[in-house]
C-alpha cells in the first residue's frame, strides 16, 4: 500500500475513534434542581406542503419552533435531534401528522412534553366582485401543538386583513366616512378539523368589506360602497366573528383579536374577545 494511502486510512481511523469518544456535555448532571419547561429551536425556516380544504397540497415556507421539557438533573438537550425529527417526517404538514412529529420528539429526546409551532404564509385565489379578475391573496396561518402524557392540544391561528368603516364617522360627516385596513387574528381549538379557509371566510364576512389583491375600477366602486353600507367598529368586528364561531359546533374555544390601523388617528384601535 502506498505511503499516502496508509496515512489517509490511519487518519480516518483516528477521526472515527475520536468521534466515538466525544464527551456528551448535555447529559452531564445539573445540580441546580430547576426543570426547564421548554427548550429547543426557534426561527427554523423549512419548506413545507400544507393540505388545503380541497385536499390539494400547497407549497409554502414555514417558520418553525420545536421544544421539549428538560428534567432538572440534565444540563442540556440535544438541539440537532429536533432537526433530525423534522427531516424524517418530510415536507408535508397537516394537523393529521403533527401528532406523529410530537411523538417522535418525545421519543428522540426522552421528553415528557413536546411542543411545535409552525407559522406560514397561506395563499388563496380570489375573484374581484364585478370584473371577476382572479388573483392570489396571502394570509398568515399558524399551527401550535403540544403532547404530554397521552394528552394532546392543538390551536389553529389565522390572520386576515379586512376593511372597516367607522360608524361614528359616517353618522357625523356630511361627505363620507373614514375607513382603514384592519387585521383580525383568530385562534381556535376544535373537536373536528376546521380548515384555514373556514376561518378566513368567517373573518372576511364579519368586516365592512373583504380585501382583494386585484381590483379594476368597477370593482373599487363596489367594494367602497359595500364598506360604506356596512360600517363596523373594532368592537363590532370581534363580536361578529364571535357570533359566527359560537354557531360552529366544531369550535370548543376561541380568542378573537382585531386591530384597526386608523387613517385619521395616530394610534390603532384594538378589541379582543375570548371564549373560556
Amino acid at each position: 500500500m502506498p505511503a499516502i494511502s496508509r496515512k489517509a486510512t490511519s487518519l480516518r481511523k483516528i477521526k472515527r475513534s475520536a468521534a466515538s469518544g466525544l464527551h456528551d456535555k448535555q447529559n452531564e448532571r445539573d445540580f441546580r434542581k430547576l426543570r426547564i419547561d421548554k427548550v429547543g429551536v426557534r426561527g427554523l425556516r423549512f419548506p413545507i406542503q400544507v393540505r388545503d380544504k380541497k385536499h390539494v397540497f400547497q407549497n409554502t415556507i414555514a417558520t418553525i419552533g420545536m421544544f421539549v421539557d428538560l428534567p432538572h438533573h440534565f444540563k442540556g438537550t440535544h438541539m440537532s435531534r429536533f432537526i433530525e425529527v423534522l427531516n424524517a417526517h418530510g415536507g408535508a404538514i397537516h394537523v393529521e401528522n403533527i401528532n406523529g412529529i410530537l411523538t417522535a420528539m418525545q421519543k428522540k429526546l426522552n421528553a415528557d412534553t413536546a411542543h411545535i409551532e409552525i407559522e406560514f404564509p397561506y395563499f388563496m385565489s380570489k375573484k374581484s366582485p364585478v370584473s371577476q379578475q382572479e388573483s392570489l391573496m396571502d394570509y398568515v396561518a399558524r399551527f401550535e401543538a403540544c403532547a404530554r402524557k397521552g394528552e394532546e392540544d392543538f390551536v389553529l391561528t389565522v390572520k386576515a386583513n379586512v376593511t372597516t368603516l367607522c360608524p361614528c364617522s359616517k353618522a357625523i360627516a356630511k361627505y363620507g366616512a373614514h375607513n382603514q385596513r384592519g387585521e383580525v387574528t383568530v385562534r381556535i381549538r376544535s373537536r373536528e378539523i376546521v380548515w384555514i379557509e373556514d376561518l378566513i371566510e368567517v373573518i372576511e364576512a364579519s368586516a365592512s368589506s373583504e380585501l382583494y389583491a386585484l381590483l379594476k375600477r368597477q370593482d373599487e366602486k363596489t367594494v367602497t360602497e359595500r364598506a360604506y353600507e356596512n360600517p363596523v367598529f373594532v368592537e363590532d368586528l370581534v363580536r361578529n366573528v364571535a357570533v359566527r364561531l359560537n354557531a360552529d359546533s366544531r369550535v370548543t374555544w376561541y380568542k378573537v383579536e382585531a386591530e384597526n390601523f386608523e387613517s385619521i388617528h395616530n394610534h390603532n384601535a384594538y378589541a379582543c374577545i375570548e371564549k373560556g
